[in-house]
């Protein structure tokens, strides 16, 4: 199982992966093994506000539905459009291909928060 280094983590395992203002976001390996086959990914639009903590989508797996929760405040600028048709890639590449939405970070202190590789790591036991 992978735990990317240059990534932040989540305790409800979303990462976010940070170039100058902007972060891609996504759910983890581990999350994605958990949830089980992906089959429905629903994002928010772009110029949509978050706010960390808070739910912005939701993520459908063939056995449930979990909510995706912010890692940070600010706004949509991208959605991965390509999930619409091909959720499955969440499973198949959850720190690439299965990115879900870039986001403007509007307070770059809440990156401070999060869990970094070796901590996230230690959370789910692996």
């Amino acid at each position: 199982m992978e735990f990317p280094k240059d990534l932040k983590y989540t305790k409800d395992h979303e990462w976010i992966r940070v170039a100058g203002d902007t972060g891609v976001v996504g759910i983890t390996e581990y999350a994605q093994g958990e949830l089980g086959d992906v089959v429905f990914v629903e994002l928010p639009a772009v110029g949509a506000k978050l706010q960390q903590g808070k739910q912005f989508g939701t993520i459908e797996a063939v056995k449930t539905v979990s909510d995706l929760f912010a890692p940070v405040s600010g706004e949509v600028v991208e959605v991965n459009e390509a999930l619409k048709d091909s959720p499955e890639v969440v499973n198949k590449d959850p720190y690439a291909g299965g990115w879900m939405v870039k986001v403007k970070i509007s307070n770059a202190t809440e990156l401070d928060g999060l869990l970094d590789s070796a901590k996230y790591q230690e959370m789910v036991g692996k």
